[in-house]
């Protein structure tokens, strides 16, 4: 593939909808042929089984449940959104992949990460993520900072316990996954920008 894939992760309120759109402005300025994308979402399908998942009245879906809807999103969405940009050379931004279930649904609910792992198998094998650029901020700091959670999105109204080990799951895997770079959350919303952009040169995503 001609493009790159770069994944963005945090908990919930860790602000990555604000990073991505001044990452598409910054992106746009220079010049940079790219794609934003989102998951679960990012292609009709996939925004159905989207609008499943977070639907704030299913409280009755079982884990496993909830993350193999999450794989069947990625799949469709990997082959026909984000490969297809990638063939055409294109940068691919990416708000969640896999990472997320492994801290969700792996950690966080239970089911191990070679569970998760192995009903994402498709995505891992054929379009791994060139990095991921995970915005670090405990869930307590970040649901103060939006004022509470969602009360129409599913994975938000699970409570602060179960997001507190979501936290704990991606600080797992970030001791595991050498690709995964922590970005410190604790400034303004300019200086995360900043520190963002300077990963991305870094790592090369961005001359």
């Amino acid at each position: 593939m001609k493009g790159k894939l770069i994944a963005f992760e945090g908990c919930e309120g860790s602000g990555k909808s604000t990073q991505l759109r001044l990452l598409s402005e910054y992106l746009t300025e220079r010049g940079v042929d790219f794609i934003m994308t989102r998951e679960p979402g990012g292609s009709e399908i996939s925004e159905d089984i989207r609008r499943i998942i977070l639907n704030g009245k299913n409280t009755a879906m079982c884990d496993e449940c909830e993350a193999l809807l999450y794989a069947a999103s990625r799949v469709q969405h990997v082959k026909e959104k984000i490969i297809p940009a990638l063939d055409a050379g294109k940068l691919v931004v990416c708000d969640r992949y896999i990472y997320s279930s492994l801290a969700y649904q792996g950690y966080a609910r239970g089911l191990g990460f070679e569970f998760v792992e192995g009903i994402n198998s498709y995505a891992i094998s054929n379009c791994p993520a060139y990095m991921t650029v995970f915005l670090d901020i405990s869930p307590k700091d970040a649901f103060e900072r939006k004022h509470g959670a969602d009360k129409d999105d599913r994975m938000e109204q699970l409570g602060l316990d179960f997001h507190e080990k979501v936290y704990k799951g991606y600080k797992a895997l970030q001791a595991l996954h050498p690709d995964i770079c922590a970005v410190d959350c604790s400034g303004t919303k300019w200086q995360t920008a900043e520190n963002i952009k300077k990963l991305l040169i870094e790592r090369h995503v961005i001359d």
